[in-house]
């Protein structure tokens, strides 16, 4: 009888969860799975029919594997650049009294999301051909002249946002190095430096991967700030769909839809390949 009673009451916990769970997996499948499906199959609709050309003709022009190229490049470059930054600075911010530490991931939380065309603003006011910094900075002599147009100035306007995101997903890892594990260490002779190499960086790991390939995605898929402050100077996907999409002379949506399901899947495989990667390291 309490067996029968605890199963009709976990039944009705579970009943419960998924009516909880309901607005959630609908806006889900509306916001997210549909329009996927509505992408995929418009990108392989032509002008003659349904066909793969599309995709074919994505791969046979240099200019749009280049955009891939130079957005992988681009999101790989800016993803290690904020992991390499971020981990030192959560570091450090574990060590600094809890209020300061507070304070500075409040800040990180606005940083990490002052993307699109504000943060592009706020480079070119401080950066740009006139910007503060840049007279500032030219009237000393310690330069002739800055160029926040270019790829350069792309690189530096992501790695702002992306470091203090990265900060913000390795914060909280930071609490397995407990001080016990650190006084341990020492007691058996080991350096910082060793600890770090052998003890630190190894916990760390997995939460160091799944930081990278979640800023790999973000850069990849980031859009406004890119074309705020290039414009269409910098061939990259995002850029290259919008083109597709809003242009007045190239306008080719069913190929932009390729173009963002190619997307994707360039996205979902370092996805894939981290929760396998994982997988094996928790079976190890």
């Amino acid at each position: 009888m309490a067996r029968r009673l605890a199963a009709s009451e976990g039944g009705r916990g579970s009943r419960l969860a998924i009516l909880a769970a309901a607005p959630l997996l609908l806006m889900l499948l509306l916001f997210e799975i549909l329009p996927l499906i509505v992408v995929g199959l418009d990108g392989l609709h032509t002008d003659s029919g349904w066909s793969l050309g599309n995709y074919a003709a994505i791969l046979a022009s240099p200019f749009q594997r280049n955009a891939f190229l130079l957005s992988v490049e681009l999101s790989l470059a800016t993803a290690v650049l904020g992991v390499v930054i971020a981990l030192p600075v959560a570091v450090v911010l574990r060590r600094v009294p809890k209020g300061v530490s507070r304070a500075l991931l409040v800040y990180a939380t606005i940083g990490a999301n002052f993307t699109g065309f504000p943060i592009a603003f706020a480079f070119i006011i401080m950066f740009g051909l006139a910007g503060f910094f840049t007279l500032l900075l030219v009237h000393a002599g310690w330069i002739h002249g800055l160029n926040i147009y270019s790829l350069s100035g792309l690189v530096a306007v992501y790695v702002y946002f992306q470091f203090q995101l990265g900060l913000l997903l390795l914060m909280p890892a930071l609490e397995a190095i407990t001080p016990d594990l650190r006084d341990a260490a020492r007691v058996m002779g080991a350096s910082d430096r060793v600890f770090w190499l052998r003890i630190g960086l190894p916990i760390l790991a997995p939460a160091l991967i799944s930081a990278f390939v979640f800023l790999f995605a973000n850069a990849m898929g980031t859009y406004a700030t890119a074309y705020a402050l290039v414009g269409g100077n910098a061939n990259i996907v995002t850029i290259r769909i919008g083109e597709l999409l809003a242009g007045d002379v190239f306008s080719d949506p069913h190929l932009a839809d390729a173009l963002a399901s190619l997307l994707v899947i360039g996205l979902a495989i370092p996805i894939v390949l981290e929760q396998i990667l994982l997988h094996r390291r928790r079976d190890g």
